[in-house]
């Protein structure tokens, strides 16, 4: 006799939960700007805020309303107009675009339409509608557009439109803490088969050995990339790679994104606001060149995707994987920072009970990780429900980046979630952590 599956008002009342809190936030980010800022391109990296607002809505009305609902397309003109694959970022604003009082009409519409489908829909039909995946996919989206619309929130100039409370303080112990962990040798379950609403590149699960590795216990702070700094690191061509040296030349880069120096300290614009760059923060805003050539000066190395899920996931006491550090429970505030709740990073050593089994910190919410691996398909990966979400960015141009930022949502954030993002890209909420080989026994 085969166990019972999901309860169907459960997963609807997730579905539904997942979506109306990613158009909350949707709503903060496009309604705290007038319209001039919500049509603005406020760099040629990100679109106007008012065309991640329609594609939002287009994108729930393509899948949810027509794929899983069977329904008449609503705006079929949309579609090419919202295509991200169509249109680069840098030549959205010369498109007509619906201004900003259709577009929340556009996606209210739709949205109302999609509540009564997830009612009416069986979750336990074909791979679309099996636990909910089409409706979390599309709260995965929404939330991964709102960390976008965040990055644009950061890239504009003009005064401050956002707020947030201070995240917690690091406990007295941080600083006390072992500088890096030995993760032991042996195989591990990477990736997942079994979580409902993984992207595909998080599947199939599959064993991975991994030799045994130092990592370090938190994130590379700030204070510790200023010494690179201060020690002539964006001058000296041995630790950068050759095509990041290339780009630090070319662009005169001597600090992360948004730094500047005041007299004899540094200063950093963060949302609006100009402050000091604060010491104990996981440095951010730094690309993978940053990040690999300041491991290479430090005498270390960026860590492998499959390391870094290994600090993350593997349990040495059990042998099992878990879906985040501190185990299988979904993540609440006193695990990570995560969800836009604060609008920086915590302080380096903050959230202990978030920690790996290992005592590892940090490793989800704050800031991205880069790692050192490109970005590829796992062993047996099929592309679901589309090529153009994973499928199409595989190979070396775009390197892995994992654990998910302050600015990441908790739906599309787990310790299989996988990121990914060219080597030069720093406007990204992007920190690292560093690790070594550990020495043969």
């Amino acid at each position: 006799m085969t166990a019972p599956g999901p309860d169907p008002d459960v997963l609807r009342r997730r579905a539904t939960e997942a979506l109306l809190r990613a158009r909350a936030r949707t709503g903060l980010l496009t309604g705290c700007v007038d319209d001039r800022d919500l049509t603005a391109q406020h760099s040629p990296l990100m679109s106007p805020l008012v065309w991640d607002l329609a594609h939002i809505g287009n994108q729930e009305e393509q899948w949810l309303l027509r794929a899983v609902g069977g329904q008449e397309a609503l705006r079929p003109e949309l579609d090419p107009l919202y295509d991200a694959f169509e249109h680069p970022r840098a030549a959205r604003p010369a498109l007509p675009l619906l201004p900003p009082a259709e577009a929340r009409g556009y996606v209210a519409d739709v949205r109302g339409r999609v509540l009564n489908v997830i009612e009416a829909t069986p979750l336990d039909g074909g791979p679309l509608t099996a636990s909910g995946f089409a409706f979390g996919m599309i709260a995965q989206h929404e939330q991964q557009h709102d960390e976008t619309m965040l990055i644009t929130h950061q890239l504009r100039r003009g005064p401050a439109a956002l707020g947030a409370p201070e995240p917690p303080p690091a406990p007295p112990d941080a600083a006390r803490l072992p500088p890096e962990v030995l993760v032991e040798g042996g195989p591990f379950t990477m990736g997942t088969s079994a979580e409902p609403w993984a992207l595909d590149n998080e599947r199939p699960a599959h064993h991975r050995f991994v030799p045994s590795f130092f990592i370090d216990t938190l994130p590379v702070s700030n204070a510790a990339y200023l010494r690179f700094i201060e020690d002539g690191g964006y001058g000296d061509a041995r630790w950068w790679h050759p095509e990041g040296w290339r780009h630090v030349r070319t662009h005169e880069l001597t600090a992360p994104l948004f730094w500047r120096r005041s007299g004899s300290g540094w200063l950093r614009r963060r949302f609006g606001t100009v402050e000091p760059v604060p010491p104990d923060e996981p440095v951010l805003h730094v690309s993978w060149y940053e990040a690999a050539a300041y491991a290479a000066w430090a005498g270390r190395r960026l860590p492998t995707e499959a390391e870094w899920e290994k600090a993350a996931r593997h349990d040495p006491a059990s042998g099992r994987s878990t879906r985040y550090p501190w185990g299988d429970a979904d993540p609440a505030p006193e695990h990570a920072n995560l969800g836009q709740r604060h609008l920086r990073p915590a302080p380096v050593g903050a959230y202990p009970e978030g920690a790996s089994p290992l005592g590892v910190r940090q490793l989800i919410g704050d800031v991205w990780e880069w790692t050192s691996s490109d970005f590829l398909p796992y062993p047996g990966f099929r592309a679901f429900p589309y090529r153009e979400y994973s499928e199409v960015f595989f190979g070396s141009a775009h390197k892995v980046l994992r654990g998910g930022s302050f600015a990441v949502d908790p739906v599309a954030c787990r310790g299989t979630f996988r990121n990914w993002d060219l080597p030069v890209r720093r406007q990204i909420f992007s920190g690292f952590r560093t690790a070594r080989d550990a020495e043969p026994a």
